[in-house]
């Protein structure tokens, strides 16, 4: 069918097509992780993802395509899970962001909007690799812009959309040598065709199936945080003189129901490209009327001088970069009083809605296991938010935690490399302070919690977690689910595999020869410290006999052993 122009009503069924055609094929994008472990879950989260999107789609009134896509891109943004539900989301966002306040859109602008939900993706990506979403995503939209340059037919602009996407996706193990090696395409890429297949499908007319109805419009609307922030990285790396620009400056500007006069028009590009010479590590996040501003810059008052004529500014937080860094390096704190911050979560008097007194901090944990979220709590997590190698958590879910953590300023520890975007969404969104040490796994976490200072400010705590989340090794056992080759390693379905800071390492029919292959790799002379925490598949008795052969072969180490609870993780080995 042809279509000159699309529609509120055309577009959500793009998206309601979309959806289906992906839940349908949600577990053969499991299928295609790059390790043979139970855990494969890209399909699972853009599933999860996209069902967030589609279910805030079905709730929300809409007359044209931009308040449908503004519903789609609000329900993603929270609903995501997992690096692929986040980029996912960051692709909706910036097509909504193009076509923001139309009704309809034609063929060029719909391709220009494609466009612009891949820039606003690899914007979110601190080191965007090729041969991934990313990439499939890219290319298709660049297709899309030439396709809609010969003809005016939305239909036929993504035709040739999905036609490019396809033939990336194909190529993609040429571009990433590691799907190359296990023979699969990008995961989160066919997740992506999926999508554009349902997308076509709705274009061209074809007929629903019962299963791919229309959702139900929920009776209760969500409530969605509006604000944002965005969570600092802090470079570590760097020597205390190497700091070119000392202050990190952030602020919120509201750009409407301001009482000053002679305000200029905002636009993003422009302000972007301004400030960006006045410093470096520039992040700003617009959302509605407001706009969130983070950057280091040398002289931030200039910076607060220029963003003033924009609207009215609040919630300005200005540190010095240099003194915490040093403080950091001497194993000190900061002197500087801590930033007086407006806490939405607290009245006048510094309370929480609940009429507690605000913490200083709260500490969130990521954590699948019983025993697991008890030595976080032991450590002094305050929120655990149940997830992690089997089930991400979304960026709602962490949300929830910060409101519930009741404090002044928030930490997150997602102890799992594919939950951290999504806690980096939550913490930039968030209205109260909040950062994210980016712990890849269970160790780690609890090797940063160590490392916490509550009488630190938030930046120090976050450079201090960091580096002391990098000094702990990674063991972790599980089974194969399908043969394959890593490496050098040799791996059959049912196979017990050990993994070494996330590289298959052994490969053994029996789990306690696998696991004491792995231990045999992680522990050294150099190690101090061992904890093994093992999960419902193995036994106490077993993590003790792993205890007794440390013993013998290394007996000045401390071992310690624990229940942890893991699903499909009977151990998981914490080495410093």
């Amino acid at each position: 069918m042809i279509h000159k122009l699309l529609g509120g009503e055309l577009f959500s069924q793009m998206v309601y097509q979309g959806a289906s055609h992906l839940k349908h094929h949600a577990k053969t994008v499991d299928s295609l992780n790059v390790f043979p472990v139970p855990d494969g879950d890209t399909g699972t989260n853009m599933n999860l993802t996209f069902s967030s999107g589609v279910d805030e789609l079905a709730r929300q009134p809409h007359e044209g395509v931009g308040d449908a896509a503004s519903a789609l891109a609000k329900g993603l943004l929270m609903g995501a899970r997992g690096n692929s539900g986040v980029i996912l989301s960051q692709l909706f966002r910036g097509f909504y962001k193009a076509v923001n306040g139309k009704k309809v859109i034609s063929a060029r602008q719909f391709a220009e909007a494609l466009k612009a939900g891949v820039d606003t993706a690899y914007q979110a990506v601190m080191k965007p690799v090729e041969g991934t979403i990313l990439t499939v995503a890219r290319e298709a939209a660049e297709m899309a812009v030439r396709a809609a340059r010969t003809s005016d037919d939305v239909t036929y602009v993504m035709e040739k959309t999905l036609k490019q996407a396809r033939e990336t996706l194909r190529r993609t193990p040429e571009m990433l040598p590691v799907l190359k090696e296990v023979g699969v395409v990008d995961s989160g890429g066919q997740g992506l065709v999926f999508i554009y297949e349902g997308f076509l499908r709705a274009l061209k007319g074809e007929e629903v199936s019962s299963q791919d109805q229309q959702p139900q419009k929920p009776v209760d609307p969500q409530e969605l945080d509006r604000l944002v922030s965005e969570e600092h990285r802090a470079q570590a790396h760097l020597k205390t003189e190497e700091i070119t620009y000392g202050y990190c400056t952030e602020f919120m500007i509201w750009l409407t129901n301001s009482t000053e006069p002679d305000k200029k028009p905002f636009v993003e590009s422009l302000f972007r490209t301004h400030l960006d010479g006045m410093g470096d590590s520039l992040l700003v996040v617009t959302d509605d009327e407001v706009v969130k501003v983070h950057i280091h810059a040398e002289n931030p008052g200039e910076v607060l001088n220029y963003a003033q004529q924009f609207g009215s500014l609040h919630r300005i937080k200005i540190d010095n970069m240099r003194e915490q860094h040093a403080a950091i390096v001497q194993g000190g704190t900061s002197h500087r009083p801590e930033a007086a911050e407006a806490n939405p979560h607290a009245d006048g008097n510094g309370q929480a809605p609940t009429g507690k007194p605000l913490k200083p901090y709260g500490i969130i944990a990521a954590a699948a296991g019983t025993g697991i979220a008890d030595v976080f709590r032991s450590l002094g997590v305050h929120v655990v938010v149940e997830g992690g190698q089997t089930m991400n958590p979304s960026t709602e879910d962490f949300m929830k935690a910060i409101a519930e953590c009741e404090a002044k300023q928030v930490i997150i520890l997602p102890n799992n490399s594919n939950i951290i975007m999504a806690a980096q969404q939550a913490a930039s969104l968030s209205e109260i302070p909040a950062g994210v040490v980016p712990t890849k796994s269970v160790p780690q976490g609890m090797a940063a919690l160590v490392a916490f200072n509550g009488g630190a400010d938030l930046e120090s705590n976050l450079l201090a977690m960091g580096e002391a989340s990098k000094q702990v090794k990674t063991g972790m056992v599980t089974h194969a689910v399908r043969d394959t080759q890593m490496g050098d390693v040799q791996i059959k379905e049912g196979d017990f595999i050990g993994l070494a800071d996330g590289t298959i390492v052994t490969a053994e029919r029996e789990l306690m020869k696998s696991a004491e292959g792995l231990l045999k790799m992680l522990v050294d002379e150099e190690t101090e410290i061992v904890t093994i925490l093992y999960g419902e598949d193995a036994t106490k008795e077993q993590a003790e006999e792993l205890q007794a052969l440390l013993a013998d072969v290394y007996p000045d180490v401390e071992v310690e052993v624990l229940p942890g609870g893991q699903p499909l993780y009977p151990f998981i080995i914490s080495v410093e």
